[in-house]
C-alpha cells in the first residue's frame, strides 16, 4: 500500500511539476516543487534498497532526522497558513501599502492582481486612506509594478489622487522601507495607522518587515491566492520564514 501511493504521489507531482514549466515563472518555490517530484521518483523506483539501508545503523539515523525535519516543516506549513489572519485591519487606517509581486510585462500577475482586488475591496470600505502601491521594475517587466498596479487600480475605480506610487524597491523590507518615505512627504508619519495588503501566506512576515521599517501600528488586509499557486508559495514562505528568524529576526 504505501509503495502504491508513493506512485500516486509521483504521478501527481510530475504531472504538476510540468504544467508549472508551462504556465509558472521560475521560482524557489517551483523549484521545490521539483526537487519533491524527482525525490518521489527515486524513492518509487529504488525503494528495496533505500528500505534496506534505512533499517539500521546510519540509515535508520537518517531516516529518523528525515522524518523529524518533515514533521518541523510541516508545522511551519500550518503556521503560514494560519498566522496571515491574525491582525487583520479594522478599517480605519489612514493609509494602505500594497505590496508588489511580479509583472508579466505589463500585466500584473495572477498574486499580485489578487492583492489589488483585495485593496479595492479594502478602498471601499474606507475611502478615505491614501494607498501607496510598491515595487520597481524587475527582470522580464516593461515597466515599474508600482506603474502598472496604480493602472490597475485607477481603471477599478480608484481616484488617481489617492495613490502614490513607490517605484524603487526590490523587496518586502524595501517596499515598506520606501513606501515610509513617501507616506512622510504627505505629512504621514510612521506611528499612523496603517494597512499593508499582501497574500495571506504572506502577511507575518511582511508585518515583521513593517515594524523593522519602523511602522508602529500595521495591521494585514490578507488576500486570497490560486489554488495552483499554494503549494510552491507556501514551500518558499517556509524558507522565507526560516531565513527572516535566522538573520533579520
Amino acid at each position: 500500500m504505501k509503495i502504491i501511493i508513493v506512485w500516486l504521489l509521483a504521478i501527481f507531482f510530475l504531472i504538476d511539476s510540468v504544467l508549472r514549466g508551462l504556465r509558472s515563472n521560475f521560482t524557489v518555490g517551483v523549484l521545490m516543487v521539483y526537487c519533491i517530484t524527482a525525490a518521489l521518483w527515486v524513492y518509487a523506483i529504488f525503494h528495496k534498497p533505500i528500505d534496506a539501508f534505512c533499517s539500521a545503523g546510519v540509515g535508520r539515523v537518517l531516516k529518523i532526522l528525515f522524518f523529524c525535519g518533515c514533521a518541523v516543516f510541516a508545522l511551519l506549513l500550518a503556521f503560514v497558513a494560519v498566522s496571515g489572519y491574525t491582525d487583520t485591519a479594522d478599517g480605519d487606517e489612514k493609509a494602505v501599502i500594497v505590496l508588489g509581486a511580479g509583472l508579466r510585462g505589463t500585466r500584473v500577475s495572477g498574486l499580485l492582481a489578487r492583492r489589488l482586488d483585495a485593496a479595492y475591496a479594502y478602498h471601499l470600505e474606507n475611502p478615505d486612506a491614501v494607498i501607496v502601491v510598491t515595487g520597481g521594475q524587475g527582470a522580464g517587466e516593461d515597466i515599474p509594478e508600482a506603474r502598472a498596479m496604480k493602472d490597475y487600480l485607477v481603471e477599478k475605480g480608484v481616484p488617481e489622487a489617492l495613490i502614490f506610487e513607490e517605484d524603487q524597491s526590490t523587496s518586502t523590507e524595501e517596499n515598506f522601507r520606501f513606501a515610509r518615505r513617501v507616506l512622510e512627504t504627505h505629512g504621514l508619519g510612521a506611528d499612523v495607522p496603517i494597512a499593508y495588503v499582501t497574500n495571506a501566506f504572506h502577511c507575518y512576515r511582511a508585518g515583521k518587515y513593517a515594524a523593522l521599517a519602523g511602522f508602529t501600528d500595521v495591521d494585514a488586509v490578507p488576500a486570497s491566492i490560486a489554488a495552483a499557486s499554494v503549494l510552491s508559495c507556501y514551500l518558499r514562505e517556509v524558507l522565507a520564514l526560516l531565513y527572516y528568524w535566522v538573520f533579520r529576526a
